[in-house]
């Protein structure tokens, strides 16, 4: 495996705020799942099944509660009437190969300290005690970023919903490929993330639709995407510039044990099922399409 170091957008925490679309707004986008408050005759939108409730409760179970240095670091302060938006793919590791992924998520964490499973928080070194708890942690919801995370005015809001609608009502479906594990660092190079990169099927489609979101961006003047995309998932994360003990870590494993790679050609593919637009604490199906089981 060739690990390598990139430059990593940050993903901080959305502001709190769930900002409303207008009516005509709700009214055109409607039958994507798009919802407003001010139609009260709208269909409610179906929400997706909530994670185990064992998973829910994962901090308390295993008795954890999270320091205040592993509290994640905005890459933009929070101001009044702004809100944080993110465009991404939304990716779910099959139960078939969630085993085999903890087996390396498990050596990774047992050779390098302080490493954060994403979005809960929760040290891997204590996850690790218990093999079922890191499997739990895989079948959540990961994301590929399809653009920056960007603060964004509510004028804006319906216009970058609308336009994301329109231009992505052409998508097709397709095969995802992650084949390989890398290692990112944010900008502010404020946290590391443990990753697997996409490679081969998919990578194309997700380029075009890269350009897709960095033509929305440019037209809102935000800021486009990284000129290399690296379309990707983090699995864990560390704060600070640990990249090095990362690789070291991953050629120790490399090197003591059968790579994910080594027997096959990808470490897990799963089907494009949509695009989500998150903007503060709502999401928006912009693109979306049933998830095959």
């Amino acid at each position: 495996m060739e690990a390598l170091m990139a430059s990593y957008g940050s993903d901080s925490d959305s502001d709190d705020a769930s900002p409303e679309l207008s009516t005509a707004v709700a009214a055109r986008a409607g039958t994507e799942g798009l919802r407003s408050r001010d139609i009260q005759n709208a269909p409610e939108i179906t929400p997706l099944p909530p994670p185990p409730v064992d998973l829910l409760d994962l901090r308390s179970s295993i008795g954890y509660s999270p320091p205040l240095q592993a509290n994640r670091v905005r890459s933009f302060p929070h101001v009044e009437g702004n809100y944080a938006l993110h465009v991404f793919i939304p990716v779910i590791i099959p139960p078939t190969r969630r085993k085999q992924i903890s087996s390396f998520v498990i050596s990774i964490a047992s050779k390098v300290p302080n490493l954060f499973a994403i979005d809960l928080d929760v040290p891997l070194d204590i996850l690790c005690k218990e093999n079922e708890k890191i499997e739990q942690t895989l079948g959540m919801e990961f994301h590929i970023s399809l653009g920056r995370t960007v603060p964004i005015k509510v004028h804006q809001i319906d216009s970058i919903v609308t336009m994301l609608l329109q231009r992505l009502q052409d998508q097709r479906q397709y095969w995802i490929e992650f084949s390989r594990w890398e290692v990112f660092v944010n900008d502010d190079q404020t946290r590391t993330f443990l990753s697997l990169e996409v490679d081969g099927a998919g990578l194309s489609e997700i380029s075009r639709q890269i350009q897709i979101i960095n033509d929305v961006y440019r037209l809102h003047g935000l800021p486009e995407f990284y000129k290399d995309p690296r379309p990707h998932i983090s699995l864990a994360w560390a704060l600070g510039d640990i990249s090095g003990a990362l690789l070291q870590a991953a050629r120790v494993h490399d090197r003591s044990a059968p790579n994910l790679e080594s027997s096959q050609k990808h470490v897990f593919t799963c089907k494009f099922s949509g695009i989500k637009c998150k903007i503060g604490k709502k999401s928006y199906d912009v693109c979306r399409f049933p998830i095959s089981r």
